[in-house]
């Protein structure tokens, strides 16, 4: 099959990797270099630093409004485009090039979870299992009828990177699933219209942590962000960000956010319900570290987090 490919992060390789195994990648859409990192230099993305390895056609389309920014997709005559985390919206023309559509992979079990952070915000909400959906793309949020899911038991371990990388997988192998459906008479069905959720995407002001809240919920919000934005408290005015942690139940004896012990590798954070046992910490400009390490040259019990 003479396939498109449209993505931009790493979550969209598994997907591009798959497809080079099995069929005719004609080009591939990515967003333009962005700056990144201290020097903010321009960078490739990731699907983009693919495609050139494997010398597929490319196009770095700022918009897909106009008629010039189509013409690369247009003059690649693909069958179908999938769209893998490509970060542009697809305009009604875009949508009906190709004679088999738009696919999309969708990190969530749709109509759960629409938009553009659906990882993070089932981690948040404490769902306990997530998948991916395979649909045909139309003009709305994450609307589009649904060809395929697999699902996903979300573990007390995962991370949003984590998940993110279990998810990327999952949904390349039901990728290929569902292209080979799509000869062999796959029908697409509508989503439902109960169970509607959505998931905006994330600010890095949500990974400030509220030492009142249950500790629980921070444990969730310490998982969702990480690896971005990192879920973040102060010690007595120095920001720390927090990065592994595991709730745990405790008594009122101490106010939200005072650290009420420290063992060989981890210390032990009131919260406004339970307990917060934080094993890996980042001072500003440092790099990560265990609490075992970040003890031996902060000290830390009696101490006020927040």
């Amino acid at each position: 099959m003479r396939v498109a490919f449209a993505g931009t992060p790493e979550f969209a390789l598994p997907a591009l990797a798959a497809l080079l195994a099995r069929h005719s990648v004609v080009g591939v859409l990515t967003q333009p270099d962005r700056p990144r990192g201290r020097g903010r230099k321009l960078a490739a993305s990731p699907v983009k630093t693919a495609a050139l390895a494997s010398q597929l056609p490319l196009a770095q389309p700022q918009t897909l409004n106009s008629p010039e920014a189509r013409a690369a997709l247009g003059d690649w005559h693909p069958q179908v485009l999938i769209v893998v985390a490509y970060g542009l919206i697809l305009p009604r023309e875009v949508l009906a090039l190709p004679p088999l559509g738009c696919i999309n992979i969708h990190a969530s079990l749709l109509p759960r979870w629409r938009g553009a952070a659906p990882i993070q915000r089932a981690i948040l909400a404490g769902d306990t299992e997530t998948g991916v959906t395979i649909m045909q793309m139309d003009e709305g949020l994450d609307t589009g009828p649904v060809l395929l899911q697999r699902r996903l038991a979300i573990a007390a371990s995962h991370t949003s990177g984590s998940l993110q990388e279990a998810l990327s997988s999952l949904g390349a192998a039901a990728l290929l699933t569902a292209l080979d459906g799509l000869s062999g008479g796959l029908a697409p069905r509508p989503q439902p219209s109960e169970g509607v959720t959505y998931a905006p995407r994330i600010e890095k002001a949500e990974a400030r942590i509220d030492w009142r809240r249950d500790a629980l919920e921070i444990e969730r919000q310490v998982r969702a962000f990480n690896p971005w934005p990192v879920a973040e408290t102060t010690l007595e005015g120095e920001p720390l960000r927090i990065l592994a942690a595991q709730a745990e139940p405790g008594d009122k004896s101490a106010d939200p956010g005072a650290i009420i012990a420290v063992h060989d590798d981890f210390m032990r954070v009131r919260c406004g319900r339970g307990c917060l046992r934080v094993t890996e910490v980042q001072r500003p400009g440092r790099r990560r570290l265990g609490v075992r390490d970040y003890s031996h040259s902060v000290a830390l019990t009696g101490r006020q987090l927040g």
